[in-house]
């Protein structure tokens, strides 16, 4: 239940859908299984997994979704080699070449006739959505796969109006200048031994872990004009974490005594309880944490409105 990884967007309409709306609309669009002509099917399923026949867990006002992602595996490899043979094949027996529609339309026989035998891998992502701050957050490393998961949220709620989180220093800049200057650093930020430094030029991305970022080799990099592209940070209590320049969360490891408090918990060894006891302690230390990080950069970047509607993910009207 614990996310390893996030990517954040605020929401710019706050939804009035209750729980008890949200609910019946989650399980229309929910995962059917996958056709044998299908490549990809997306939808929503339990958050508990099998042992759970709800879609929507809320509490405190924050909401847990699981979406579940089944695409068929078939590699171009296999298909190039199957339409070599059929082309070798039909111009053996022609005694001519094929023209290039011909390939087209044989390769495209090959992929229908082999797509319903390919293996097919299934990846759920979970959303945590914090109807209190307007913010949603979908656990993944992958972009691609979190704006996946906000297109099924437009679907289901029938408009969706997001952007990825931003604020008011960019966070490479700010990364930058707490690298070089300790004195800049908040009082409760704790600077990890991870770090990724970019040059402007095309000199390449230096990657260090387990080092001291403090070391007079870090400093010197700097002063040479590399910028922090990547830093780990913690936010002492609630969890340590690699924070990136796109402000995406990753390798989000949370603090023992939050782990301890939920292990704690007395869950009935109740499967459903033990989740949402888990996602409570867990959205309320996320909270908490984005919080700071967006005050530590000066602020939310205000991008909704005159000037900035190009700035949203592919958003619908009402």
């Amino acid at each position: 239940m614990w996310f390893k990884n996030l990517h954040l967007y605020r929401m710019h309409e706050a939804s009035q859908l209750a729980s008890d709306q949200l609910e019946p609309a989650l399980y229309e669009q929910a995962l059917r299984p996958l056709s044998g002509s299908e490549a990809r099917r997306v939808g929503w399923v339990s958050p508990a997994g099998r042992g759970g026949n709800r879609y929507l867990h809320e509490l405190q006002g924050h909401r847990l979704m699981s979406m579940c992602r089944q695409e068929r595996i078939l590699p171009a490899s296999v298909v190039r080699e199957e339409v070599e043979e059929r082309v070798e094949a039909i111009e053996v027996a022609e005694s001519r070449k094929l023209r290039r529609q011909e390939k087209q339309a044989i390769k495209e026989q090959v992929y229908e006739e082999l797509l319903p035998r390919a293996f097919v891998r299934t990846q759920r992502v979970d959303v945590w959505w914090d109807v209190r701050r307007n913010l949603i957050g979908v656990a993944t490393s992958s972009r691609k796969r979190a704006e996946e998961a906000l297109d099924l949220m437009r679907e289901t709620l029938g408009s969706l109006k997001v952007t990825p989180l931003a604020t008011q220093t960019l966070p490479m800049r700010a990364m930058t200048t707490w690298l070089a200057d300790p004195g800049s650093r908040p009082a409760d930020m704790q600077i990890g031994d991870q770090v990724e430094l970019k040059a402007k030029g095309d000199d390449g991305v230096i990657r260090a872990r387990q080092v001291d970022l403090d070391s007079s080799d870090m400093h010197e990099h700097l002063v040479c004009g590399r910028q922090a592209s990547k830093l780990a940070l913690g936010l002492e209590g609630r969890m340590t974490f690699v924070l990136h320049d796109d402000l995406a969360i990753k390798a989000i490891r949370f603090d023992d005594a939050l782990i301890d408090e939920a292990n704690e918990a007395d869950d009935g060894d109740d499967a459903v309880a033990r989740l949402e006891t888990d996602f409570l302690l867990m959205a309320q230390a996320l909270g908490e944490s984005v919080d700071r990080v967006v005050e530590w950069m000066g602020g939310e970047a205000q991008q909704y409105g005159a000037g900035h509607k190009d700035d949203l993910l592919r958003q619908e009207e009402p």
